[in-house]
This record gives structure tokens, sequence and C-alpha cells, in this order.
């Protein structure tokens, strides 16, 4: 038996709240507040995409996002690419400091 989308929607609504709650007051980076309002705000997304379906046959936009594997991998990369970068910069500006 689904919910009535109202109801889920509401339970979306107040998650979202507690995120903006949890994240204003964080005391870290890995603040496990906001790690468990985050979660609770794709539970609540997807029982209210459940309960708009099974009540109106209507979905929305939007999509719980989550990070694979390879999307790590991907982000890793990247902030190398980065450090690579910026190691280049330092030797050339060392190089045109040693022309002058």
């Amino acid at each position: 038996m689904s919910i009535d989308p109202r109801v889920a929607l509401q339970a979306l609504v107040t998650a979202l709240e507690e995120h903006l709650a949890a994240s204003a007051s964080r005391r870290m980076d890995d603040d496990p507040a906001v790690e468990a309002a985050y979660l609770a705000i794709a539970d609540a997304f997807e029982a209210y995409e459940e309960a708009l379906y099974d009540a109106h046959g209507e979905v929305t936009p939007l999509e719980i996002y989550e990070e694979s594997d390879e999307d790590a991998d991907l982000e890793d990369d990247d902030l190398d690419e980065v450090d690579d970068d910026a190691d280049v910069d330092v030797e050339t500006d060392d190089v045109n400091a040693t022309r002058e």
C-alpha cells in the first residue's frame, strides 16, 4: 500500500530542511549528521516518487545521483592532473626567474 503523495512530499521537504540545518551546523568535513541528512533526502525522495507514480502515474524530472567506483577513480585522476599542472607552473616560474 502506497502513502499519499502529499504526505511523502511533506516528508521530502522536511528532509531537505533537516539537511540544510545539518549543513549549516557542520562541525567537520565528514560530519555524520550531514551524511545522515543526505541519505534521508534520498530515501524521502524515493518514497515521494513512488507515491506520486502509484497515485497519478507521474514521475519527477529528478533522479538520485549515486557515485560509482568509476566516478571516484575519475575524480582522483582529475586531482592528479591538477597537481601535475601546478608542478609545471612552478618549474616554469623558476626557469623564468633564472633568465632574468
